[in-house]
């Protein structure tokens, strides 16, 4: 109600309905009326008879007429500080009783960030980094994606909205110094090797490969000249198409250049202009300097990266796209004497599609299993004339023996969806994995436990997410005959870090029953090499969260024979540097608790490159020459990391 107050608060609402002057009309005096003489005062008096104030500057002694109640009168003098906002507890009073207020909107609470975090990386490595550093990097950030993918994949759940857990742990590792070669520089980024594979540009920007998260091509100013001109060149380049030149010859590209919307999907609105990065390329092309080259290639699974090496601009021009808009094309060609990358990339589709498959050098099974997996494992020599290895039994399965009794029973869930619900502690089989599903929604696993246990087969939830391994391989694999190692394994497809590869089938014994020397025994008594692979809790702002262990959780000593019956888990090799770690899975079946062993990647695994893990060493070996770690067998794995034997 106007002109009533508590307090010194005044009701603005007057001040703003006075009207603008031209809206006023004049009056002018009358006759002979002489004018009014001029008064001068101050705002605040004092005044002479016959004059008051003009409003909002009266005192609480002198106001204009107003309707009254029967409230004490406001000062109608707004001070300055209540234009301000408050800045200490004194400023922000609260309002007498009675007074009515606006609610403030609420801000939501952020995370509390962890101030004290610190992330092991000097500034002179965050600048220039190694393979090492390099891959140290890409397995935090994954890692952490992990993580965040399975809190978004639990807010999914209840809200329906997934955010992007790839751009959430590249921001929070940007900001928290977990990077290398953030020097930028055209050639060769330490720590990357050609047919390196990234599943996301975030993983590029990390390591210091493509620094833009979105651009497709990334410059660098430099001096030109006596003058020492600045001008800018490519140091790298994105290329999202396939086989966008003509020459269908993988080792050249033509790129088409930025700007003008995109027009290789007809949303080109405009002419490309020489700037940026397409001026990058063409001084690239003048001072013949060399190009990284990242591939884009679209899997199954969805898109991923190819680092396919050094290139050069050969040549460039300018042509109609196809909206009509001029469009620049640039000519690039690798530079020889480099490893193939996006090449094996090329011959593997015409493997899959059937093209050459007849005709390849050394095939000598499509398919091994004789159609017992759902796809096909091929057996391969390129080496010698050895037609396959010994006979075997194919098998998925895990066959226990009589003598071997698994004596603790186990309880599936009893959720009526056709999944189980991250957090549902009713349902078993989340609540025996802490709250969590164990994998994220594509299935790949979020971090190592004692056991990981998923959804039986006789559980309600049909369409289960946690049932990855029962689910069979979902890789196209080949073995293939090594230099040294007898047969291995390694895959087409390019491979996540904490995707599924297979389980280890085969007879399951107690550890007394396996004193024969067995070189296709899976022993999980061994001493295996620590290592970290989950998400680091401090990165994640989760200070105050328990850390799990990674260490496997065995209920009893499991041995597993692949000797006469198994599946290709029998080829992978040992290696101590390895790039697959086993995780112990369990499920109920029939009651009772059904273990296993089920093989991860521990990082981005390229396509042909050898699959292998570490075999461990039996407790009973002795150390030798101070190493702790002494098998009964050499190792030949060729690791910088050797460690010179095994089992």
């Amino acid at each position: 109600m106007e002109g009533s107050s508590y307090g010194s608060y005044t009701d603005k609402r007057r001040v703003y309905e006075i009207k603008p002057l031209r809206t006023l009309k004049p009056v002018f005096p009358s006759g002979n009326q002489a004018p009014p003489p001029f008064v001068c005062s101050p705002p605040f008096g004092p005044f002479p008879p016959g004059f008051s104030p003009f409003y909002p500057f009266a005192s609480s002694s002198q106001q204009p007429h107003t309707h009254q109640n029967n409230n004490s009168q406001p000062s109608l003098v707004t001070p300055i500080r209540s234009f301000r906002s408050p800045n200490n507890h004194h400023d922000a009073e609260e309002p007498e009783e009675g007074f009515s207020t606006r609610k403030k909107r609420k801000i939501p609470k952020k995370r509390p960030v962890n101030l004290n975090f610190e992330s092991g990386i000097t500034a002179a490595e965050r600048e220039n980094g190694n393979r090492k550093l390099a891959t140290s990097v890409l397995a935090r950030y994954e890692a952490l994606r992990r993580r965040f993918s399975q809190l978004e994949d639990a807010r999914e759940a209840v809200s329906g909205i997934n955010k992007r857990a790839d751009l959430k742990a590249g921001s929070t590792c940007m900001s928290r110094g977990v990077r290398t070669n953030a020097k930028k520089r055209p050639g060769v980024v330490p720590g990357v090797e050609i047919g390196d594979v990234f599943f996301f540009r975030f993983e590029m920007c990390l390591v210091g490969l493509h620094s833009p998260s979105m651009a497709g091509i990334d410059y660098l100013a430099v001096k030109e000249g006596e003058e020492e001109t600045m001008i800018t060149i490519a140091t790298s380049i994105v290329s999202s198409g396939y086989y966008d030149n003509e020459e269908n010859d993988p080792d050249v590209l033509v790129y088409t250049g930025q700007g003008g919307g995109n027009a290789d999907k007809e949303k080109q609105t405009s002419d490309q202009k020489m700037e940026r990065g397409n001026l990058a390329l063409e001084k690239s092309l003048l001072r013949n300097s060399p190009v990284r080259v990242i591939r884009g290639l679209k899997e199954d699974s969805g898109k991923i990266y190819v680092y396919d090496g050094l290139y050069e601009v050969k040549e460039s021009w300018m042509e109609k796209g196809k909206s009509g808009h001029n469009t620049f094309k640039y000519k690039l060609v690798r530079a020889p004497g480099q490893p193939p990358a996006f090449a094996t990339w090329v011959a593997i589709q015409k493997w899959k599609a059937g093209l050459s498959s007849s005709s390849r050098e050394g095939l000598i099974l499509t398919d091994l299993t004789s159609g017992v997996e759902s796809l096909g494992v091929s057996l391969v020599n390129e080496v010698d004339e050895e037609n396959g290895p010994a006979y075997f039994t194919y098998s998925t399965k895990v066959a226990y023996s009589e003598s071997f009794n698994l004596t603790q029973p186990s309880l599936g869930c009893d959720c009526l969806s056709t999944s189980c619900k991250p957090g549902n502690l009713n349902c078993h089989c989340i609540r025996k994995n802490g709250g969590d599903y164990p994998y994220c929604g594509n299935g790949v696993l979020v971090s190592r436990k004692g056991m990981v246990y998923e959804c039986s087969p006789s559980c309600p939830c049909s369409a289960c997410k946690s049932k990855v391994t029962q689910m069979g391989i979902k890789l196209r694999l080949e073995v293939f005959k090594t230099e040294n190692r007898g047969w291995g394994l390694r895959s087409w497809d390019p491979i996540r870090a904490g995707s599924f590869i297979c389980i280890y089938a085969g007879e399951a014994k107690e550890k007394e029953q396996t004193m024969e020397i067995d070189d296709y025994a899976f022993d999980t008594t061994r001493v295996y090499t620590a290592f970290k692979w989950n998400y680091e809790h401090g990165l994640a702002d989760e200070v105050d969260s328990e850390e799990v262990s990674e260490e496997p959780e065995m209920p009893l000593p499991l041995v597993i024979s692949a000797k006469d019956v198994g599946n290709v888990g029998r080829f992978m090799n040992h290696s101590c540097s390895p790039n697959v770690f086993w995780q112990p899975v369990s499920y109920e079946s029939n009651g009772q608790l059904c273990l296993h062993v089920a093989f991860f990647a521990i990082s981005h695994i390229p396509p042909m490159t050898e699959l292998t893990y570490d075999y461990g060493v039996t407790q009973t070996s002795e150390a030798q020459n101070g190493n702790a770690l002494h098998g009964m067998k050499k190792c030949f794995c060729g690791s910088e990391y050797c460690r010179g034997s095994f089992g």
